[in-house]
C-alpha cells in the first residue's frame, strides 16, 4: 500500500462539501468545512493515520462532487433509512416523503405526505418543504401546507441533508410550535388563549386528515380534495356556500 510521506503538502481542487474517510476523527470533518483545502489535506498527511492510497477514492468523490451528485446521495440516504419516497415526473427534484408524527407529541400516530422540492443548487440552497394533507399547527399554512422554519428558510447550510429535515427539523417543529411567528393565525391564537381546546383540535385534525388512507391513494392530495368538494356540493342545501370545504 502506498503512502504519502508526512510533512508533504497536498493540493487538490475541492468543493465546499467534503467526504472524509470514516476512520478519521471528527475534527477532520470540521476542518473540511471551515479551513482551506491546503490546511485540510495537509492535516491528513501529517496525521498519525497518514495518507494512504486507498483514501484517494474519497478525494475523487470530493473532486467530482456536484449539486446533482449530492442530490442523488441524499435521496438515497433517505430511502435507505426506511422512508417511503415517491418521485414525481421520474426525477429527483420533486418527490413526496411519508412522515410520521413524533412520539410523545400531539401529532403522534399521524401520517403526513411531505412534498419536497430541491432547487438546482441544492445543497447550497435549501429545499422547499410542504405538508400535502392537512395539519393544525401555528407554523404550517393550512391551505398551502408551507412551513415556517428558520433552519430551512433562513439559516440553511450545505452541511445539512434531507435526513436532518425528517429526523430533526420537522419533529422539532411539531414538538415545539412557535405561536409568536405563525403561518396559521387561528392555530396560534387558539394555542395562546385556550391550550386545552388547541390540543383537542390538533388531535381532531390528526384523526380526520392524517391517517394512512389519507395519503395512500394520492401523490399530491388533489384527488382527495376534489372528492371532498364534490361531496359537499352534492349534499349542500340552498343556504350552503358552493364549493365550501369544512376546515
Amino acid at each position: 500500500m502506498w503512502y504519502v510521506p508526512r510533512r508533504h503538502s497536498i493540493s487538490l481542487p475541492l468543493t465546499p462539501y467534503i467526504c472524509v474517510p470514516p476512520h478519521f476523527p471528527s475534527s477532520f470533518r470540521l476542518l473540511s468545512h471551515h479551513n482551506s483545502q491546503f490546511a485540510f489535506l495537509n492535516a491528513i498527511a501529517n496525521s498519525p493515520q497518514g495518507f494512504q492510497a486507498s483514501h484517494l477514492k474519497w478525494f475523487v468523490i470530493i473532486k467530482m462532487s456536484s449539486p446533482s451528485k449530492r442530490r442523488e446521495m441524499d435521496v438515497m440516504k433517505l430511502m435507505m433509512s426506511d422512508y417511503t419516497v415517491e418521485t414525481i415526473n421520474d426525477g429527483l427534484n420533486e418527490f413526496n416523503v411519508e412522515f410520521h408524527g413524533p412520539k410523545e407529541s400531539l401529532y403522534e400516530g399521524g401520517v403526513w405526505k411531505i412534498r419536497v422540492e430541491l432547487p438546482d443548487a441544492y445543497p447550497y440552497k435549501s429545499p422547499s418543504i410542504g405538508f400535502v394533507n392537512k395539519i393544525f399547527h401555528p407554523n404550517v399554512d393550512e391551505l398551502s401546507g408551507s412551513v415556517c422554519l428558520d433552519v430551512i428558510n433562513q439559516s440553511w447550510s450545505p452541511m445539512f441533508d434531507l435526513l436532518n429535515v425528517f429526523e430533526v427539523f420537522l419533529p422539532q417543529l411539531l414538538l415545539y410550535p412557535n405561536a409568536s411567528d405563525p403561518l396559521n393565525g387561528d392555530a396560534a391564537s387558539l394555542m395562546m388563549k385556550d391550550k386545552k381546546l388547541y390540543d383537542q383540535k390538533v388531535k381532531e385534525y390528526c384523526e380526520r386528515y392524517a391517517k394512512k388512507e389519507n395519503i395512500s391513494n394520492s401523490i399530491t392530495g388533489e384527488e382527495s380534495d376534489e372528492e371532498d368538494i364534490s361531496e359537499d356540493e352534492s349534499g349542500s342545501s340552498d343556504d350552503d356556500i358552493p364549493g365550501h370545504v369544512d376546515p
